[in-house]
């Protein structure tokens, strides 16, 4: 059976864990809000932007700890697995932050070499059809190997450009399927920076290394920039208000950011509102 590296657990900050005392409290409180707030105020000072679909904090009863963004619980390898992608039984682990690359390559290694097994086999597959193939027992061999290796060929190229799809999204297969929830809602391009800073997130900055078995990826696994993040705060406004905009067909508003300061101070100023007010009339009247 094939294999990808396991070492995808990277070792968490001990601040992502409740401290022995918040440990206590939170177990003797049966009070889910009371929880909620031991676990607020642990992940204040936390990389946190996603919660859970509840609106609530991420918490790991079983790891016992908050999660970081992306990350779940596994409950084939009984641990939390940062930016898990989903648990392979192909290769027997779990696919993740520090092993994704690795998966993503394998995945390519894999595709290329059904593609040389088929491409080889077709001369004889050929022959076979055009009766020039000698009666050997190695005939049926060939023509089992070349129907194995193409059907393994189309099976991998599927699986492989859906994820350079998700790649390209800069979305998990979770993800996929459900949407994180950040403060202003779910959002499934909630961590998309863009196509190109996307392959980068996952294959590096050095692109000698992208097809290299190397661990390049950008980061620590705990904290991911979002597509809010470098944004101006009037782009940003738009953007939430276009999830506030597509978030009214379900009747499941958000919230939406606050505008600029500048949009403010002129939504705030009565005399600019007078002024527009009266230029606005004295179109209306020249027309």
């Amino acid at each position: 059976m094939a294999s990808v590296s396991s070492n995808w657990r990277f070792h968490l900050e001990n601040n992502f864990y409740l401290s022995s005392s918040d440990k206590e409290r939170y177990e003797k409180e049966f009070n889910q809000e009371r929880q909620q707030e031991i676990l607020r105020r642990t992940a204040r000072d936390l990389p946190i932007s996603t919660l859970s679909a509840a609106r609530t904090i991420r918490y790991c009863e079983r790891c016992q700890l908050i999660k970081p963004d992306r990350a779940h619980h596994c409950s084939a390898c009984d641990i939390c697995v940062l930016k898990m992608d989903h648990h392979c039984p192909w290769v027997n682990n779990c696919v993740g932050f520090s092993n994704y690359k690795f998966f993503l390559l394998f995945l390519l290694y894999s595709l290329l070499y059904c593609l040389f097994v088929a491409t080889t086999v077709l001369q004889c597959f050929i022959k076979f059809w055009t009766n020039e193939l000698s009666a050997t027992r190695a005939k049926f061999h060939v023509l089992f190997l070349f129907f194995v290796s193409t059907m393994f060929f189309i099976s991998v190229l599927s699986l492989f450009s859906y994820h350079c799809w998700l790649v390209g999204k800069n979305r998990t297969t979770i993800e996929s399927f459900r949407a994180p929830t950040f403060s202003y809602g779910p959002d499934g391009n909630g961590f998309s920076l863009g196509c190109s800073k996307n392959w980068r997130q996952v294959f590096g900055d050095e692109k000698k290394y992208w097809l290299l078995p190397i661990f390049s990826s950008l980061g620590d696994g705990c904290s991911f920039p979002t597509r809010l993040v470098g944004m101006d705060p009037e782009q940003a406004s738009v953007s939430n208000q276009n999830e506030y905009a597509r978030s009214i067909g379900s009747n499941q508003p958000f919230p939406v950011k606050p505008l600029s300061e500048s949009k403010n101070r002129l939504l705030d100023s009565e005399s600019q509102w007078l002024e527009n007010g009266s230029e606005e009339s004295t179109v209306r009247s020249g027309l």
